[in-house]
């Protein structure tokens, strides 16, 4: 039980991958505070975790580009835990376009929630934490954060800018023990890719050295193994997922 005895923050854990992540640390003993904007789904993931791990999950409609929300949030995860140990930053939006057509809404609203929503919450729990001289912290960035790509100006300049500011919170929340690292999925098996044609799918297998996309209990268990005491002299770092597209 690589994280008993844990309460674990998971944003945009509705569905995909952040559901995955949640299902993966309650296994490992880490009761849950999951919060997405979907709250009809949201309870359905309550009670599928908690009546197959027993494990206590306190959920809550929370839009992460407010900072007050969040904050009431934490607020909440702490009256009822009275302890917060691991963030998993993992909600986020596309609005994909050609950067010559992106409007104005298009750049702020995956900016807002991809970037400032991961920034509202780092801030909010790194008091508690440091309080505690102990914590994880994973955010979800991508390898287009890394590599970019046409038609995702917005979104690749999110997920720099999110690994940009891993790097920052790990050198400042560092001294008190605080991890913070971030996880680069490539092409993950989720409702978006699902959606893309098979011409698509064809291209995009064409440039992944092992030949397939990965799923979201690939990521989930990097998120562990980040959030777990295996990784503690690990903060700072982007990790890959991507079947060796980008090397």
């Amino acid at each position: 039980m690589k994280l008993e005895n844990k309460v674990s923050f998971i944003t945009g854990a509705a569905r995909g991958i952040g559901k995955e992540i949640a299902v993966q640390f309650a296994k490992e003993g880490s009761d849950l505070a999951i919060c997405d904007v979907n709250e009809e789904i949201l309870a359905e993931t309550k009670k599928e975790i908690e009546l197959s791990t027993g494990r206590k999950v306190l959920t809550g409609k929370v839009d992460v580009t407010s900072a007050e929300e969040v904050g009431e949030f934490v607020k909440k995860i702490l009256d009822n835990f009275n302890r917060l140990d691991i963030l998993v930053n993992n909600a986020g939006i596309t609005r994909d376009n050609l950067l010559m057509r992106m409007s104005e809404s298009e750049w702020d609203s995956v900016l807002d929630v991809n970037l400032k929503g991961a920034f509202n919450c780092i801030k909010a729990v790194s008091r508690p934490m440091m309080k505690a001289k102990s914590g994880k912290i994973v955010n979800m960035a991508s390898i287009i954060g890394i590599m970019g790509n046409a038609g995702q100006a917005n979104y690749s300049a999110s997920k720099g800018g999110l690994i940009a500011l891993t790097k920052t919170a790990a050198k400042e929340l560092g001294s008190r023990n605080i991890n913070i690292n971030a996880i680069a999925p490539g092409f993950i098996q989720t409702d978006m890719t699902d959606k893309l044609g098979g011409d698509v799918k064809e291209k995009l297998l064409a440039h992944i050295p092992l030949g397939c996309m990965g799923t979201p209990e690939d990521v989930a268990k990097l998120a562990l193994f980040l959030a777990s005491d295996d990784a503690k002299y690990i903060t700072g770092q982007v990790v890959k997922v991507d079947g060796g597209m980008v090397m």
